[in-house]
């Protein structure tokens, strides 16, 4: 089983050190994906065993993501794992997504964030819970947490949905994507590191949410 992890940063130096080194304990292999970085988030993330792969200017989380699914496919990576750079998913908790995938057999497992809705700011709280339902309801498949980005997308997945936002949209796009073709998503529950993150997140609850609602219309019914 060979696994690889991506990590998108975005001016992220005073978390990615620690994030790549746990990770590292749980994966070898992680990339970190300098979006356009301004500060010292890429030597931090080459210190601690991470290969950085650089964007010279933010094109965003979803065209992060992608450049990490394209190098998945080319070194013949089995699976890909994704978590975010500021410490929020725990690189401990990896395990429990890998147990998930291999119990399942899914091609998409998401760690889930669910059980923990109700201790988020309300603002947050209603607009993970709106996106799960619209997400769910698009991709025709039962999804709690359509946002989290903690994950785990197959080799199968990166090579058979093709994926054109560049966003925070896109971990929306790929779960309709995903749906339509009936492949087999899971949810399982995490904790994490912390639960709002306002502090560290380029999330934008109302703006983002719309965007994604546009976007799951889009994936659905108008991008073939």
């Amino acid at each position: 089983m060979k696994l690889l992890a991506v990590i998108p940063a975005l001016n992220a130096e005073r978390t990615i050190g620690d994030v790549v080194r746990k990770t590292r304990e749980q994966i070898q292999d992680v990339i970190v994906i300098d979006d356009g970085c301004t500060d010292r988030t890429a030597d931090v993330a080459r210190a601690e065993g991470a290969t950085v792969l650089r964007h010279e200017v933010n094109r965003g989380k979803g065209a992060s993501l992608k450049s990490g699914f394209a190098y998945g496919r080319e070194h013949d990576y089995d699976a890909v794992i994704t978590l975010d750079a500021d410490g929020q998913h725990l690189p401990s908790e990896i395990p429990k997504i890998i147990q998930a995938w291999q119990e399942s057999g899914a091609d998409l497992v998401i760690g889930g964030r669910a059980h923990l809705f109700d201790h988020m700011l309300p603002r947050r709280r209603m607009a993970n819970r709106f996106s799960a339902w619209a997400i769910a309801k698009a991709a025709g498949t039962r999804v709690s947490d359509s946002q989290s980005g903690f994950r785990l997308y197959t080799a199968r997945l990166l090579r058979e949905v093709k994926l054109r936002s560049d966003g925070f949209d896109m971990e929306s796009e790929v779960i309709i994507r995903a749906g339509v073709r009936k492949m087999r998503i899971v949810v399982t529950p995490v904790d994490l590191g912390f639960i709002d993150g306002l502090s560290t997140s380029h999330y934008r609850p109302l703006g983002d949410t719309l965007r994604i609602a546009w976007t799951g219309i889009r994936a659905r019914f108008l991008w073939r």
